[in-house]
Order: structure tokens, then C-alpha cells, then sequence
């Protein structure tokens, strides 16, 4: 047995400490326990003071009444009660419907409803895509009819800048000629960029001056410094006196956009002269196209 061993002024104080605690335990449990009823309280059901296994009446009686005769039951009612009872009908095995059969129906409309729950899952999903592509389909087409509306409303300015050279619809509405007469003079089988209106040849690489009815009056040529031919239009910007301030040549018609054709397209560009108009504006767009070929 092992004994107690305070020899520390710390075991000792826990062992008071701990008596202390387990006295004022016993204390409260004697005072403040659990109590208990003496005699205990019965429990159970009340039932009816009464001396028959039936009867009838809204009196209770406090005392034994005298109980009434039992009805006798005679030999051909028991009979009659006992042919009642053959004549019961047993469930057949088919009327009963089994567990088996239940567990199978049960699965079978779960499958049933799972198949219908995959194929409305699929539905859904088949709706949404073919909703996103028709979604996809409008937008592009939308996009497509904006981009175009825009390029024709670029094409529409460019037309007013250049002094109602081309109408809205493309068709030339300018003319060109050295007479007084409104026109285009020349040859329907002719080069519209020759110089010329009476069938004399060129060397190639003249132009056609396009600048509202202002006529050009010098026409340099651009030089050929390369192995290439082509269209190249040039975009000028002509002030009142008739000098060119600004040219841009390759824009939208050019058919050859070569560094070498550029750039002498457009000092051959800037080395025109125009008549010169005071009613007109302090810049007039207009443009000069040059056909380089390589042939004589």
C-alpha cells in the first residue's frame, strides 16, 4: 500500500485544499441532494370503478350494482357465425402484390424519372448552345452592318472633300477637257490618264487631275526608277492660289503601292499647278492618278 507522502509545504497545502473541497461536497449534497417523496408517489393508469366488462349510462354509481345476465347465445347463431366465418375469402398469392414486385417497380420508376431528369439536363444544355450561337450569329452580323455603314459614310465624306467629283452611288459626275464646253473630252476606247485628246502617244506615266473645276495647269511626270507599273492615286490638298500644300499618294484605288512609285508619284504631286479661285476654300481636296508601265 502505498502511503501518503506530504514531505513539501506544496503537497501539503494541495492535501488541505483538496480535504476542504471534499468535506463542502458532502455538506451540499446532504443539504442540497436529491429528495425523494416517502411514501413514493404511485404511478399507472386510473381505471373505471366498475363491476362488468360492459355497460352503459351517463351515472356513475359509487357502489356495487347488481350485474345484468349474460344474453345466452344459442347453438344456430353459433352456427350461422361459424358458416360467416368460411365464407371469408382468403387473399390469393396474386391479390397480395409481393415485396419483390414492389423493390422492382420501385427501381423501375426510379430509372424512368433519372432518364427523364438526364434528358431535360440535355435539353437545357442543347437550348443554351443554340441560344449563345443565334446570340453569337446577331451580334456578328450587327458588327458587320456597323463596319459597313461606316465604310460607306467614309466613302460619302471623301466624296464631299472632293468637290462632288463621285456621287454617293460611284458614278463619275467630273469632266475633263481643254475646251469652254462641259464634258469629258476624248476617245471612249482612249487611256482616260493620257494627255492626249487626239490619238498622240505617250510615254506613260501621265496623269488624270480631278479637282472640282479647278483645270491643272502644269502636269509634271513622275520618273521611273523601278521594274514596277500600276495605278498609284495620289490625295492632294490645294489652296486658293492653286499650289498643292499636301499629297498623299497610294490611298484607296492605287493598284501598286511600291516605295519607288510613291515617291514620285508624289513630287510629280506636289510640282502641279492649279488654276487659281478666290471662292475657293483655303485647302480643296482633290486627286492626280498615275499609271506607271513598263512598256513604251
Amino acid at each position: 500500500m502505498k502511503v501518503l507522502n506530504l514531505n513539501t509545504k506544496h503537497k501539503r497545502k494541495s492535501a488541505t485544499i483538496t480535504a476542504i473541497l471534499m468535506l463542502l461536497l458532502l455538506l451540499l449534497i446532504f443539504f442540497f441532494g436529491l429528495k425523494y417523496m416517502d411514501p413514493p408517489i404511485e404511478s399507472g393508469i386510473a381505471v373505471n370503478f366498475g363491476t362488468s366488462n360492459v355497460g352503459s349510462g351517463n351515472i356513475q354509481p359509487l357502489e356495487p350494482i347488481k350485474t345484468q345476465p349474460n344474453p345466452q347465445v344459442t347453438e344456430e347463431e353459433t352456427a350461422q357465425e361459424e358458416v360467416v366465418e368460411e365464407t371469408v375469402e382468403e387473399p390469393t398469392p396474386d391479390d397480395v402484390p409481393s415485396e419483390d414486385v414492389a423493390t422492382q417497380e420501385s427501381e423501375e420508376s426510379i430509372r424512368i424519372k433519372n432518364e427523364k431528369e438526364v434528358k431535360r439536363k440535355a435539353k437545357a444544355e442543347a437550348d443554351r448552345k443554340a441560344n449563345e450561337k443565334a446570340e453569337a450569329e446577331r451580334k456578328a452580323k450587327a458588327e458587320a452592318a456597323r463596319i459597313k455603314k461606316e465604310q460607306e459614310d467614309k466613302k460619302r465624306k471623301l466624296d464631299e472633300l472632293m468637290g462632288g467629283l463621285n456621287t454617293s452611288d460611284g458614278t463619275t459626275t467630273g469632266g475633263q477637257g481643254n475646251d469652254n464646253v462641259g464634258g469629258d473630252k476624248g476617245n471612249e476606247n482612249g487611256d482616260p490618264n493620257s494627255d492626249g485628246y487626239y490619238g498622240n502617244a505617250g510615254s506613260g506615266g501621265g496623269g488624270d487631275y480631278q479637282l472640282g473645276n479647278r483645270k491643272a495647269l502644269s502636269r509634271p511626270k513622275p520618273k521611273y526608277e523601278c521594274e514596277e507599273e500600276g495605278l498609284v492615286i495620289v490625295a492632294i490638298e490645294v489652296d486658293r492660289n492653286g499650289k498643292v500644300i499636301k499629297a498623299t499618294p497610294g490611298v484607296k484605288g492605287s493598284t501598286n503601292t511600291a516605295a519607288c512609285l510613291l515617291s514620285q508619284a508624289k513630287i510629280a504631286a506636289m510640282k502641279t499647278t492649279w488654276q487659281a479661285d478666290s471662292n475657293a476654300g483655303s485647302k480643296q481636296i482633290g486627286i492626280i492618278k498615275y499609271r506607271f508601265s513598263l512598256s513604251n
